[in-house]
This record gives C-alpha cells, structure tokens and sequence, in this order.
C-alpha cells in the first residue's frame, strides 16, 4: 500500500465561510460537511502539486521527447512483442 504524503491522521479544527444555502441544502442531504471538505482540499492540493510537477519538468519532457522522436526507444530492436 502507498503511503499517503498528504495525510497525517491528526485532525485541526479551522473555521471556513461557506455559502449557508451550500451548507444547508448539504446538511438535508446527509453529507459530512468536514469529510468532504478534507477530500475536496486533498484533491486540490495533488492538482496542484501535479500541475506544479509538470511546469517545473516540462522542458526536460519535451527534450526528451525529441530525443525520442531522433534516436527511437531505447533497445526497441530486442522487444519480441
């Protein structure tokens, strides 16, 4: 099993500013407002880190995709598929 980076297992209280219209209709509907919340952030915080990811390493991505493009993938004459 992968080790989740983003969670600790240990829990802050915060205060947010929600819509009332959002909070209530989510209350009618059974929906844990702090389980949701926290797996909304958790998805936005790995967005964003993927997004930054991918910004940071894009030019070596695009060399290298060059590279493929001049010289094919690598030991491509030993595949038996």
């Amino acid at each position: 099993m992968k080790h989740d980076p983003i969670r600790t297992g240990k829990r802050k209280p915060v205060n947010l500013s929600l819509d009332t219209g959002i909070v209530e209709f989510a209350r009618t509907q059974g929906i844990n407002l702090s389980q949701i919340s926290e797996a909304a952030l958790r998805e936005a915080a790995r967005k964003e880190r993927d997004r930054r990811w991918a910004d940071e390493h894009r030019a070596k991505m695009e060399a290298f995709g060059v590279w493929l493009d001049e010289h094919g993938m690598p030991f491509e004459d030993l595949r038996v598929f």
